[in-house]
């Protein structure tokens, strides 16, 4: 069988970390992980499911001490494939993979944003680092057409690009009365509230500043922010000073705990790659008002009819989300978007990259 190690910068929660936990129960070839930083709780629960982790215990962008590490391991592993997964990840892991005699080298693009990837500004030095270890992999996978667009902005051939996007499991999110009703009791949520709710990373770019400022505008509206980030403290500040009743539950495994217990799901990024938590949303019939999200405007009209995109203004917000709690909604129901996206298609796609010749999909025209 097919040996593939995944290298990945850490192992905490996040989009790019969790769609990895996910493929790697989907994958039909023999898995590893090398995480270059913490294991984190991903990390743990990933062991649990019985796949070996490895933590390389690198200390910074700059802790060359990490290259030798990881091409040791890529050695006595013989792996067939190294699957490399964000920025930093991408550089050290596909050096080590070279250098280790591998065959196949496939990285993802997860995060690549406009101006920025994962959070560090896109300067002309990142790009450049980016391109010269690129060119020491096999095939990039862009996790849409936004992302394959600007990573032939940014040099990479188009010919070495291919589209596959994220995957969901929608069985995992799939409504459930009960799970509602034991979560609002864990949260302190009484059954009756309303809940407006949003998941992600507490960055900048999310806009959890313009939710909690268009939350503060209703009454009686209880806000739920799953997810932990450098603006936490910010944005506990700011929804204490407007007066809005916030819950902050941090990293959290149980995105379908906290997305069952919500009325509507906010997602008011200005900055995605694709929208995951958009789609997870969708699949627990949640009714999902967004500003951008490629995952749905890569589909077909009538995709989605229950997410709404909305301008980046507070009052659109406050408006269009005490509309979405207003109206009465089946949430068993679940919109075609979210079967798009099985997991399941998307790693079978993955997986033909790992041969020596594989039958890609799509290759991203000029």
């Amino acid at each position: 069988m097919t040996r593939v190690l995944h290298v990945i910068t850490g192992l905490e929660h996040g989009g790019a970390e969790r769609q990895l936990a996910l493929l790697l129960r989907h994958l039909p070839v023999a898995c590893e992980v090398a995480t270059l930083t913490r294991t984190g709780v991903l990390g743990a629960e990933i062991r649990l499911a019985g796949v070996p982790v490895h933590e390389i215990g690198m200390r910074g962008n700059r802790d060359l001490a990490a290259l030798p590490r990881l091409v040791r391991l890529i050695r006595r592993g013989r792996f067939d494939v190294v699957h490399t997964h964000l920025y930093r990840a991408c550089v050290y892991g596909r050096i080590a993979a070279r250098l280790a005699g591998t065959a196949r080298v496939i990285a993802t693009e997860h995060s690549l944003g406009d101006g920025h990837i994962e959070g560090r500004p896109t300067t002309r030095g990142v790009r450049a680092l980016y391109r010269a270890t690129e060119r020491l992999g096999s095939t990039t996978v862009a996790v849409s057409p936004t992302v394959a667009g600007r990573l032939c902005d940014w040099g990479v051939k188009p010919g070495r690009i291919v589209v596959i996007p994220n995957g969901i499991d929608a069985a995992a999110f799939a409504f459930d009365a009960g799970r509602r009703a034991k979560t609002r009791r864990r949260l302190g949520i009484e059954p009756a509230e309303r809940v407006v709710g949003a998941v992600g990373r507490l960055v900048p770019t999310k806009r959890f500043d313009l939710l909690i400022e268009a939350v503060a505008r209703l009454d009686g509206v209880r806000l739920l922010l799953a997810g932990d980030g450098p603006m936490r403290d910010a944005l506990e500040r700011l929804a204490h000073r407007l007066g809005v009743s916030a819950i902050f539950t941090g990293g959290t495994s149980d995105v379908p705990g906290v997305l069952a217990a919500m009325d509507v799901l906010a997602a008011p990024s200005v900055q995605e790659t694709f929208g995951l938590g958009v789609l997870e949303a969708l699949a627990a019939g949640l009714p999902v008002r967004y500003t951008t999200c490629p995952a749905l405007d890569d589909l077909p009209p009538g995709a989605a009819p229950d997410a709404h995109r909305l301008p980046g203004d507070v009052r659109s917000w406050s408006a269009e989300l005490d509309r979405a709690l207003r109206e009465e909604r089946d949430r068993t129901r679940v919109p075609p978007a979210v079967a798009r996206y099985a997991i399941a298609a998307q790693a079978a796609e993955l997986a033909r990259l790992y041969l020596p010749e594989p039958s890609v999909r799509e290759v991203v025209p000029i």
